[in-house]
């Protein structure tokens, strides 16, 4: 089979690899629309630890081509999204159902080849139906997973005012979420205009451009001064990761999505609010839960068949997977506006 083959850091090969030998517990998967991730940039960069050569892409969906002896509750043809996530099932956290805290997980496009590829493998218990869901909304479950695990996990309440860092993928999807979750208002933040207005299209009230307005001061005006009863840091920033404990009122919560790819040092005054305005701070890891894979699996896809959550629109670019280094290269170099990349493996009429 075809699939873009990451050699080294930075070095992605578009080349014929065997395809892996089926399990009696596993199922193919024809990959019709895989996404590229932020993190795949990082660990592509410097940050890959797992063996090479290797094939990335944990985002993405397609149809059931094979089936193992073990799989009686699939059939070919099945419209899936992946779940790239390989629990232990062992650890004391598995066994209490936090699978996100594994302490022995695996992923697909890490450990094993993942979807930048024509197939996948995947264990029976690791794709969940999309119905008639397009390929590539089912390609955007598993960030839309990544939302949803961290509103859920958060917590809001009927008329709460939140505001969420960092417009990216995630960014927008936890708007969405949040929105269904009935929040009384959002408040957006980015450094880009552009972003600005894309969350304003999905249903942020409010946005600030922390580049050129007063954060604390446009957030107290937002909030009638109070400050807001939660913040969503999306954007893995040190500088947001400080300024989400300057802006939420006393009591409020604070949930933590972004990656620390920084030491993040904090002044004085914001790590005292954390105390005097007695914070709840949470961290959320992954996106799965009991019974696996879990609410944010299949509490995402019924809101995106029910028009509560959009996934299409994020979409930005299409690219053949024989142009998967092209797309790496735009993505890295930001040659281009772009928001979610998709790489198209085996081209379908209902995507064009």
């Amino acid at each position: 089979m075809r699939a873009a083959v990451l050699r080294e850091n930075n070095q992605i090969d578009v080349e014929n690899v065997e395809e892996k030998p089926l399990k009696h517990n596993e199922v193919r998967v024809k990959v019709r629309a895989a996404g590229i991730c932020g993190s795949d940039i990082h660990k592509m960069q410097t940050r890959w630890k797992y063996p090479l050569p290797a094939v990335m892409g944990h985002e993405f969906a397609g149809e059931i081509c094979e089936i193992g002896d073990n799989v009686d509750h699939l059939k070919l043809g099945d419209r899936v999204a992946g779940i790239p996530f390989l629990p232990c099932y062992s650890c004391e956290y598995c066994q209490k159902g936090n699978y996100s805290l594994c302490e022995n997980y695996e992923m697909i496009g890490s450990h094993y080849h993942g979807g930048f590829a024509e197939t996948v493998v995947l264990p029976k218990n690791n794709v969940v139906s999309i119905g008639d869901l397009s390929f590539e909304e089912g390609a955007m479950i598993e960030p839309l997973a990544v939302a949803m695990h961290g509103v859920q996990g958060i917590e809001p309440k009927l008329g709460d005012s939140v505001v969420v860092f960092g417009i990216g993928t995630i960014g927008i999807l936890v708007v969405q979420a949040l929105l269904v979750a009935g929040v009384k208002s959002v408040i957006a933040v980015d450094i880009s205009d552009d972003k600005l207005k894309e969350a304003k299209s999905f249903g942020a009230e409010f946005t600030i451009n922390s580049l050129k307005e007063n954060l604390e001061e446009k957030v107290k005006e937002y909030t009638n001064g109070a400050g807001a009863d939660i913040a969503m840091e999306c954007a893995g920033s040190k500088i947001t990761q400080e300024q989400c404990l300057r802006i939420v009122a006393k009591q409020g919560k604070i949930g933590y999505l972004g990656i620390a790819y920084q030491d993040v040092l904090l002044p004085e005054k914001s790590f005292e609010n954390i105390f005097r305005r007695e914070y709840t701070i949470k961290g959320f890891w992954n996106s799965y839960s009991a019974p696996f894979p879990g609410r944010e699996w299949t509490n995402g896809i019924e809101f995106v068949k029910q028009g509560k959550i959009r996934l299409k629109e994020l979409i930005s670019h299409r690219i053949p997977l024989e142009e998967t280094k092209a797309a790496f290269d735009m993505v890295v170099n930001r040659k281009e506006t772009f928001s979610k990349v998709m790489i198209k493996p085996s081209e379908i009429k209902e995507e064009n």
